[in-house]
């Protein structure tokens, strides 16, 4: 999820056909981004779904999240170096036709009813998704003014929380309404899937017909900085930052679904209606943030982010039936700006490295599959209370990150 991180970068990265209206590229990127965040959030209605149709542990369900976020640390670096050679266009016409591709695995893994062929499905879906993520950022960030790159960022994560919200719902309507058959049968998630690899064909063709700016791909601008890639203290600090974030943010949504089921006592299909509130906190957040971080000193807002989120966790935790429920939803609304913020911080400052930099951090988005799988494991040994302690350990990070790690000395 490159940022570019000075007016030189910008410079550096230029837009061909500057009399080309941007209309079209924002329309795209909204399109992909709520593609994207659907398809990641639905991943959290598919582990009850499994959890209860495989009769699987925590950390088994978990591994839906596993392995569609170690995808990220596989593919991030090779997904770079497609982009770079093909261009952003051609790279988000690649991601929308791989995760179409993985959708439609979907259906062969329903027929046979094998919980690791959904997994391999889930691999490549976030193949493409990797890549779409690769690609699609430096668009976001080459439109406009470097100074605020965090903000646009997360303003156009916004429409891609958008997709997150209603992830939940179309979720809870297609598929865990059937949860009861899905001991026999994963028939529930085989037309539904089948349905989103048509959709995400249909945008890779017009995708392909538009007529987009075309940004350089080239780390060889003008920038005299001779510094190694790993000299860059905020880089390297950012990297664990972005793993720990991802990995708080995907643990809760993960389990948000049968923490709610065992404090309220409701099926899943109704808890699940409560996770699309999770994910709607972070639109809000996002659209708020984009404005607070146009006055406000990012890290600021970053730390005062991670200390909220790990009050309202301790409050949940803490406490019974609706008022733990909502605490644990409102820690939706202070990840909104984390990713982008964390993200520019880390960038900043380390010029022609901005693209290698980029494929670093969106490597350590991988945070999402160890993270997860580690709430699971310690949640079928201990307590919920006792799991949730590791989001919280990675929200001290973060806050440890807003308030020193960001500041760029050399490492």
């Amino acid at each position: 999820m490159p940022i570019v991180s000075s007016t030189n970068d910008l410079k550096s990265s230029p837009v061909s056909g500057s009399g080309q209206s941007y209309t079209p590229a924002l329309i795209s990127l909204a399109v992909l981004y709520f593609m994207m965040g659907f398809i990641t959030c639905l991943n959290d209605t598919l582990v009850p779904f499994f959890k209860k149709g495989f009769t699987l542990t925590y950390s088994q369900s978990s591994l839906v999240q596993f392995y569609f976020f170690l995808t990220y640390g596989i593919m991030s670096i090779p997904a770079g170096k497609i982009v770079t050679r093909t261009g952003y266009k051609k790279g988000m016409v690649l991601g929308f036709a791989i995760a179409a591709f993985g959708g439609l695995l979907f259906y062969p893994a329903s027929v046979f009813h094998q919980y690791t062929l959904f997994l391999a499905a889930l691999f490549v879906v976030a193949i493409g998704i990797v890549l779409l993520q690769v690609a699609a950022n430096p668009y976001i960030t080459v439109l406009g003014p470097a100074n605020t790159a965090s903000a646009r960022l997360a303003l156009i994560q916004g429409v891609g929380s958008a997709g997150t919200t209603v992830a939940p719902l179309f979720g809870a309507h297609f598929i865990l309404s059937r949860l009861e058959e899905s001991n026999a049968s994963s028939e529930a998630v085989r037309y539904p899937y089948l349905g989103i690899a048509a959709l995400l064909l249909v945008i890779a063709i017009i995708v392909s017909r538009l007529s987009l700016p075309v940004i350089s791909t080239s780390e060889t601008g003008q920038d005299s900085n001779s510094k190694g890639l790993f000299s860059f203290r905020q880089l390297n600090l950012g990297i664990i930052g972005i793993f720990m974030y991802v990995g708080a943010e995907v643990s809760v949504g993960t389990f948000l679904t049968n923490y709610i089921v065992d404090l309220l006592h409701i099926p899943e299909q109704e808890a699940n209606n409560y996770v699309a509130i999770y994910w709607g906190a972070m639109l809000v957040g996002r659209l708020i943030g984009a404005g607070l971080l146009r006055i406000l000193k990012p890290a600021i807002v970053l730390s005062t982010c991670a200390t909220a989120a790990i009050a309202l966790i301790a409050l949940s935790i803490s406490s019974t039936g609706l008022v733990a429920v909502y605490s644990m939803i409102g820690v939706g609304l202070c990840n909104a700006i984390m990713f982008a913020t964390i993200f520019s911080l880390s960038v900043h400052g380390v010029g022609k490295h901005t693209t290698a930099a980029s494929g670093l951090l969106s490597t350590a988005i991988c945070g999402g599959a160890v993270i997860s799988y580690l709430q699971g494991f310690v949640k079928d040994h201990y307590t919920w209370q006792v799991a949730f302690m590791i989001p919280v350990a990675c929200y001290l990070y973060i806050l440890f990150y807003g308030l020193n790690g960001h500041k760029p000395r050399t490492a």
